[in-house]
């Protein structure tokens, strides 16, 4: 919409004031301040013109830079008339110890026939995988190099991050620009973000520090060089980047990499839940179901710990609107005395669980409550 232009009121013109003549007073000229001067003053710029915080970043680039590889693999897809067509991967990983374990996401490698790894001076290894978890979308590879190829990151922790800190990326992004940095700051914490499995990957870091496609699987360090993150995903409409980046913490990967590099993969405790509704007021009016929260079960696996408690799934079909909706089943409102709202919330309640912990089951049938004791299996990969 055009701005309207301001309408001017007219007043009466002032009276003439004669005009003073100009007095030319010569303003002092500061001398420039010594180099010595200005290295001791607040901002603390240094004879190259680096200021204090501009010098950390480039320690840490130079103590991290070494460790953060490039990860290119080979996938074969099949065209529309069924030719086997290569396609080549790209993304970044970072060194863990020294007997050559690097850490990237899982959808990296995923369905990858081959591996390879490049370090900082160029030199191109294959690497082989040795341990991953999709939900959380982290896999650890690993290669046979020298040692003077292997330098270790510092693994720091997550909890303690705030908004507002800075954070630092160094990565390869669209797989031709190796051993780049970039900084920001923490954006955000706790986020939630969708992982390759179609669960969501909790306490995920969001940063404004530029990461592209080819940046996934890179380091996201704090100001003393340790890894904080796993840069993992970006928002963008247009795939590039919009400031909008997101990291696995720090501490999910602790959580993961023993068994990741002892099993291959992470037991996570299971009870058995194919599909459930998260209760909702408006379900629970169209439905009138007797609770305000929970999960309605729809389908159980029959090898699960649930359903061989006898707990059951949908009874029957309906259709509400334009939609088949499956009801009858039971309801779950707790897991040790905690309200369960979402699968996703009953993912997230179940990281604090091992596999044969053994939990009180709270749920509803026909309006009457029960209570049942049920072991947590580990998860079968399907």
């Amino acid at each position: 919409m055009p701005t309207e232009s301001p309408t001017l009121t007219p007043t009466s013109p002032p009276l003439p004031t004669p005009t003073p003549s100009p007095i030319s007073t010569p303003l002092p000229t500061p001398n420039p301040l010594p180099v010595e001067e200005l290295v001791n003053t607040t901002a603390l710029i240094d004879q190259l013109g680096l200021d204090f915080a501009e010098k950390r970043v480039i320690q840490v680039y130079k103590q991290v830079a070494p460790s953060v590889v490039n990860v290119t693999t080979q996938v074969l897809r099949r065209s529309f008339f069924y030719e086997v067509i290569p396609e080549a991967g790209a993304g970044s990983g970072f060194v863990l110890d020294d007997e050559g374990h690097i850490l990237t996401n899982y959808h990296v490698i995923d369905s990858a026939q081959s591996i390879e790894v490049t370090f900082v001076n160029e030199t191109t290894l294959s690497a082989r995988l040795v341990g991953a978890d999709q939900r959380n979308d982290i896999a650890v590879l690993q290669v046979d190099a020298p040692p003077e190829l292997l330098v270790p990151v510092e693994l720091g922790e997550s909890t303690s991050l705030q908004v507002g800190q800075r954070a630092i990326v160094i990565g390869n992004p669209f797989g031709q620009f190796g051993s780049t940095l970039t900084t920001g700051v923490v954006s955000a914490l706790n986020r939630s973000l969708q992982g390759e499995d179609g669960r969501e990957i909790t306490g995920i870091i969001q940063t404004d520090a530029a990461i592209n496609q080819g940046n996934s699987g890179g380091p996201l360090l704090d100001s003393a060089g340790r890894v904080i993150g796993m840069n993992t995903a970006i928002f963008s409409p247009s795939g590039t980047n919009a400031g909008v980046g997101f990291a696995v913490p720090v501490d999910t990967i602790r959580r993961l990499l023993p068994e990741l590099l002892t099993r291959g993969h992470y037991p996570h405790p299971w009870l058995g839940i194919r599909y459930a509704y998260g209760i909702t007021p408006g379900l629970r009016d169209l439905l009138k179901l007797p609770t305000e929260e929970g999960l309605l079960l729809v389908e159980l696996y029959s090898d699960g710990p649930l359903a061989s408690h006898q707990v059951r799934g949908a009874q029957e079909e309906t259709v509400l609107g334009n939609q088949r909706v499956f009801i009858g089943g039971d309801i779950v409102i707790a897991i040790d005395g905690q309200a369960i709202m979402s699968l996703d919330q009953l993912d997230l309640l179940l990281t604090d669980y091992q596999v044969g912990d053994t939990v009180e089951v709270t749920f509803l049938r026909d309006g009457q409550k029960s209570n049942i004791s049920v072991e947590l299996e580990e998860e079968p990969v399907r």
